[in-house]
C-alpha cells in the first residue's frame, strides 16, 4: 500500500521570525496548588569583619545613619574592637531598627549597609553624535552587624590626679583613650596609621629611596601624664611606602631594568599582589589580585552582547579581547598595554582585567619587603627632620580643635614645653695652640692643627676604581695632612685591581688584592687607604676590613671619590677618621 500526497499539498514552513517576547512582572504570590509549609535555611556567615581598614568605614557609617538615636554622640574607635564614648549612650531609641537595654551594662545591635560606588560611562555610538553620559551606580553593597557591648568606665580626673602626685588605677586607661582620639583624628584627616605614628600625604613628606620605593617621614604622638601635667610626646617617625607612579614606571624601577620587555612577569605579580590602584578610564580604586595569564591581545573573556531587532533582540555572550574591548567598544587608545599581561582586580573565579597603563598606584602604600644596603642607609641619611619641621607639623595638625578633646575640657597649648639647663662649655687645645670651642652646635677644624699629630710612613694604595686621579689625590693628601701636622710621604706602591677580576665575588677580588700586596711585601706598612668603586655600601667594604684588621692587623681607610679631583674637606675628613687607627 502506497501513501500519496494530496494533489496542491506544500509542506508547512516553520516560522524563522521571532516572538515578541517581554518581561512578566509578578503581581503577587500564586494561588494554584496546595498550601505548605516551608523552612527557611538561609542564615548569615556570622563571620567577623576582619579586613584591613573596614572597621572604620562601618563605624562611620555606624555614626551617620544613627546620629539622631545616639542624640548626637561622638565616639573614638581605635580601628579594631575598642569603642569610647564621653557619657553613657542612651538608655532608649524610638527606632525600631535599635534595640538596647541599659543596666550597667549595654548591649546594642546595629546593622549598616555599605555601597561602593564606581563611575560607569555609557559610551554612545559615533552616528547619532551624542555626548559621552557619566553616570553613577552602586556597584557592590554589603550589610554589617554591629554589636556594642559595655566593658568599663575610665574616670578622665585620673589624669588630673596623677599631676598631683596622687596615685590612680586608671591612669593607663584614660591616657590610652586620649591616644586612640588622636589616632581617629589622624584617620579622619587621610594620614596613613601605623599604631601610634601618622604619616600625611604630603610632597615634603616623601624621600625616594630608589626602586619604587619612598622613605614617608611623619611623627609619633602620644599622651604623657607627668608631674608636671598632661604632655603631649611628640617624636620623629619614618616608614617605607610604595611610589604612587603608574603600574609600568613603577615595575621597571623595581626590577631595576631598561624597559618593560626585561621585567619579571613572575616576580611582578608577587609585588603587585594586594596593592591598590586607580583606573585612568574610571577613576575607580582596584585591589591587585593578581595579573592575567596571557598577554592583553590574547586575552579574551565572555561579553554579554544584545542582537539587533524591533523587539530589543535577546542577550547572547561573544569571546572578546580584552585589547579589543577597550580599544573598539570603549574607544580608548592603548599604546603599550598589548604585549604585556593585564591587571586582574577580580576574584580568581570572575576576574576583572584592565590594561596595564590605565592604573596607576594608590598614595600611601606601606611597602613590607626587605631594603637594599643602599635604600636602608640612604633612608637614615634622609629621614631626618629639623625641629621647626616638627613645630610646623604640630601647629598644622589642630589637635585642640578635636571634638571629643573639647568635650572632654582638655586645651592644647602647642608651645614647646621649657627646662633649665646648664650649658657647659668645651674648649680643646690645638697644636698651634689656639683653643677650639664648638660654635651652633658643631666644630671647626679649619686652619686647626692636631696636637699630638703621627707620622704616616710608609704606606700603600690599593685602588679598585679608576674614577679618580691618582696623582692629584696623592699631592692633595700629603698637602691636607701638612695643614695639619701630619707628616706624611709619598706611598711605597699603587696597588690596582687586575680588570679580569672585576666581575669576581667581593671575597674574591679582596683576596687577590691582599695577595698581589703580599709577593711584594713580607710585611705590609703601617698603613693602607683602598679606594672603592662606589660611593656608598660597596660589597667589597666588608670583606677588605675583615681582612685588613683581623687577617693582617693593618689599619685601613676606605674612600669612595664621586669625582675625578676630591676637595680638601673631604681628605681632611679621612685624616681625621684615621687618626685613632693609627693610635693618636
Amino acid at each position: 500500500m502506497e501513501s500519496q500526497k494530496p494533489p496542491n499539498a506544500e509542506p508547512a514552513k516553520r516560522s524563522s521570525s521571532i516572538p515578541n517576547r517581554l518581561p512578566m512582572a509578578r503581581r503577587g504570590l500564586g494561588r494554584t496548588g496546595e498550601t505548605i509549609q516551608l523552612v527557611s535555611l538561609a542564615y548569615e556567615d556570622g563571620h567577623p569583619a576582619d579586613a584591613k581598614d573596614i572597621g572604620r568605614k562601618v563605624m562611620d557609617k555606624v555614626h551617620e545613619t544613627y546620629h539622631t538615636e545616639m542624640a548626637g554622640m561622638s565616639f573614638a574607635y581605635d580601628g579594631e574592637k575598642s569603642l569610647f564614648t564621653i557619657g553613657s549612650l542612651p538608655s532608649k531609641s524610638s527606632d525600631s531598627r535599635l534595640s538596647w537595654r541599659m543596666h550597667h551594662q549595654i548591649d546594642i545591635n546595629l546593622v549598616v549597609v555599605l555601597y561602593r560606588i564606581s563611575t560607569a560611562r555609557n559610551i554612545d555610538s559615533p552616528d547619532d553624535g551624542s555626548d559621552r553620559k557619566r553616570s553613577r551606580r552602586p556597584y557592590h553593597s554589603k550589610t554589617f552587624n554591629v554589636e556594642i557591648s559595655f566593658a568599663a568606665k575610665f574616670p578622665m580626673d585620673s589624669i588630673v590626679r596623677a599631676s598631683y602626685g596622687q596615685p590612680s588605677k586608671h591612669l593607663q586607661d584614660a591616657a590610652r583613650v586620649l591616644d586612640i582620639i588622636l589616632r581617629q583624628h589622624a584617620a579622619k584627616k587621610g594620614c596613613l596609621v601605623v599604631r601610634q605614628s601618622f604619616f600625611d600625604n604630603l610632597p615634603r613628606n616623601f624621600t625616594p629611596l630608589g626602586g619604587g620605593v619612598l622613605g614617608c617621614r611623619g611623627f609619633n604622638s602620644s599622651f604623657r601624664a607627668t608631674q608636671g601635667g598632661l604632655f603631649l610626646n611628640m617624636d620623629v617617625s619614618t616608614t617605607l611606602v610604595i611610589q604612587p607612579d603608574p603600574v609600568r614606571d613603577f615595575l621597571v624601577s623595581n626590577q631595576n631594568v631598561k624597559d618593560m620587555y626585561h621585567i619579571d612577569w613572575s616576580k611582578a605579580k608577587r609585588m603587585l599582589k594586594n596593592l591598590r590602584v586607580k583606573t585612568l578610564h574610571s577613576n575607580a580604586e582596584w585591589k591587585i589580585s593578581g595579573l592575567s595569564e596571557r598577554t592583553c591581545r590574547n586575552q579574551t573573556f565572555l561579553m554579554k552582547q544584545r542582537n539587533e531587532g524591533p523587539d530589543g533582540g535577546e542577550v547572547r555572550s561573544v569571546e572578546v579581547t580584552v585589547y579589543d574591548y577597550f580599544v573598539k567598544h570603549r574607544k580608548i587608545s592603548l599604546q603599550y598595554s598589548g604585549d604585556f599581561p593585564c591587571i586582574n582586580v577580580g576574584r580568581s573565579k570572575r576576574p576583572v582585567y584592565i590594561p596595564l597603563e590605565l592604573c596607576t598606584l594608590v598614595s600611601l602604600q606601606r611597602y613590607t619587603k626587605p631594603l637594599s644596603t643602599q635604600q636602608r642607609s640612604s633612608l637614615v641619611e634622609k629621614s631626618r627632620q629639623k625641629p621647626q619641621e616638627r613645630m610646623r607639623a604640630l601647629k598644622s595638625n589642630k589637635y585642640d580643635a578635636n571634638p571629643m578633646l573639647r568635650l572632654l575640657e582638655f586645651q592644647l597649648v602647642l608651645n614647646l614645653h621649657k627646662l633649665k639647663a646648664v650649658s657647659c662649655r668645651l674648649q680643646l687645645k690645638s697644636g698651634n695652640g689656639q683653643d677650639l670651642s664648638p660654635r651652633n652646635g658643631r666644630w671647626n677644624f679649619n686652619n686647626k692643627e692636631l696636637a699630638q699629630p703621627t707620622k704616616i710612613d710608609p704606606w700603600l694604595i690599593a685602588s679598585f676604581s679608576s674614577r679618580c686621579n691618582m696623582k692629584t689625590l696623592i699631592q692633595d693628601l700629603i698637602k691636607c695632612a701638612k695643614m695639619k701636622g701630619i707628616s706624611m710621604g709619598y706611598p711605597a706602591e699603587i696597588f690596582t685591581e687586575n680588570p679580569q677580576y672585576m666581575r669576581e665575588p667581593a671575597p674574591v677580588r679582596v683576596d687577590k688584592m691582599i695577595s698581589t700586596m703580599m709577593s711584594q711585601f713580607r710585611r705590609l706598612p703601617q698603613f693602607i687607604l683602598c679606594i672603592l668603586p662606589q660611593k656608598k655600601n660597596c660589597d667589597i667594604y666588608g670583606p677588605w676590613k675583615r681582612q685588613c684588621l683581623s687577617g693582617c692587623g693593618v689599619p685601613t681607610q676606605c674612600i669612595a671619590p664621586s669625582t675625578p679631583v676630591v676637595n680638601d674637606q673631604y681628605l681632611t675628613n679621612v685624616l681625621l677618621k684615621s687618626m685613632p687607627s693609627l693610635g693618636v
